[in-house]
């Protein structure tokens, strides 16, 4: 007995952290194994789930109550360390935080004209967008039915799908063309064997998703913004402007982490980003919350314009955070865009896009300029988060207290509550 129990502890200790099973008798686990879409827990309440995905309710419960929204931002205390890197955690909120609701995943632009495609991944879902033959915005999960390879990388114009794997061709509209060497295998029935459907709408320049299969109670635009969406177009969000470029970030941090340096009310820009503090006057900073949407604006109070007429930010500069993880700066004649994909507990890709006044996109200083001036905030915020992320897996540190321009950073925490809770 005594050398099977340490086989077993030898053969725990070197599984992945992911895969490695928990021995407490008194924990409670469930198991899925339906397709993605609705189904009914064990708790009466619909949720989207994962073919065979194992969580200990009663271990995520606990972590989960451990952050009380009730409580007043001023006697408040943060989630704790275990919501950043608790691998469990992690899987549960892919769940119940990012396949119900809509998420923005590109913008419009990319897919312009007819065989227009572009892919994706959205936690573990990996998906591809596209204008068919007609002209109507199409998205299915990324996957083959056959083999289950994924279909189409990157982007681009294509007249129809080709698995690179075993060759089997899908239209744009998600209909099985061609299943070679089939010819021969009984009760196949080619109709059913098409790509798998996702919701996909528009709004402004942004391409929306949703993983659920639930059907939408009113527009878009109501259940993805809420009562913001006036704000948001007086802000210009959603104006013709045109895009520019793409960058990308890995980042070695929690997905929630960038999400909350961006929260913070601007609290460290004066330590953290001196440029951007030049161009801004953090005495104007206010902020606004909406239901699911919080709102930051600040004055411009750009010293480096007054030095040599170069000024960025222009006089006034938006910063939406549109939960769960998309954010939209909205300053001077520029847009840019922030969306926080998760790869893991510890790790994420942050995705910026940026936009443009038309009447500028052909000035190449100023854009370079501007360019240069963004990549500088988001490399220190890059190591800010990243020292973040290392300080919440130190034994030294629980939970922390808000401070009052933090408000942002509470509301974001509370829509995660109402969403993990069970």
């Amino acid at each position: 007995m005594m050398m099977m129990m340490m086989m077993m502890d030898t053969i725990t200790a070197t599984m992945p952290e992911f895969l490695t099973p928990k021995l407490n008798s008194t924990s409670r686990y469930f198991t899925t194994h339906s397709e993605f879409g609705d189904s009914v827990s064990q708790f009466g309440r619909r949720r989207l789930v994962y073919p065979s995905r194992v969580f200990a309710v009663s271990e995520i419960s606990k972590l989960v109550a451990e952050f009380d929204p009730e409580i007043p931002l001023e006697r408040a205390s943060t989630p704790p360390s275990s919501w950043y890197s608790d691998p469990q955690f992690y899987r549960f909120e892919l769940d119940h935080v990012f396949y119900g609701g809509w998420q923005a995943v590109g913008y419009s632009e990319q897919i312009k004209d007819n065989r227009d495609y572009f892919t994706g991944r959205l936690g573990e879902v990996e998906f591809v967008v596209c204008r068919d033959e007609n002209g109507k915005i199409q998205a299915f999960h990324n996957v083959c039915s056959h083999h289950a390879s994924i279909l189409a990388s990157g982007n681009g114009n294509k007249s129809c799908f080709v698995c690179p794997y075993h060759g089997w061709t899908y239209s744009l509209s998600g209909s099985l063309l061609k299943a070679t060497r089939m010819a021969e295998i009984e009760n196949f029935a080619s109709n059913e064997m098409g790509l798998k459907s996702l919701k996909v709408a528009l709004w402004g320049p942004f391409v929306l998703l949703k993983v659920a299969k639930a059907e939408t109670d009113g527009s878009v635009a109501s259940e993805w913004l809420g009562a913001s969406v006036e704000r948001l177009s007086q802000g210009g969000v959603d104006s013709s402007l045109s895009f520019i470029c793409r960058r990308e970030y890995i980042i070695y941090c929690n997905w929630k982490v960038f999400c909350d340096n961006y929260l913070d009310g601007g609290y460290h820009v004066p330590y953290a980003h001196k440029g951007l503090m030049s161009g801004l006057d953090l005495e104007t900073y206010s902020t606004t919350i909406f239901d699911r949407v919080s709102i930051q604006e600040c004055g411009g109070g750009s010293k480096a314009g007054e030095k040599d007429g170069f000024d960025r930010l222009g006089s006034k500069a938006l910063y939406a955070f549109v939960y769960p993880n998309f954010m939209i700066n909205r300053y001077g004649p520029w847009m840019d865009t922030n969306l926080v994909i998760p790869l893991g507990p510890r790790k994420c890709k942050v995705v910026f896009d940026y936009f443009l006044d038309p009447s500028l996109k052909d000035d190449e200083a100023f854009i370079k300029r501007s360019l240069e001036e963004s990549e500088r905030v988001q490399l220190e915020d890059v190591v800010l988060c990243e020292s973040v992320q290392r300080g919440l897996e130190s034994p030294a540190y629980d939970k922390g207290r808000y401070a009052l321009v933090e408000k942002p950073m509470h509301h974001f925490h509370s829509l995660l509550h109402q969403n993990l809770k069970l």
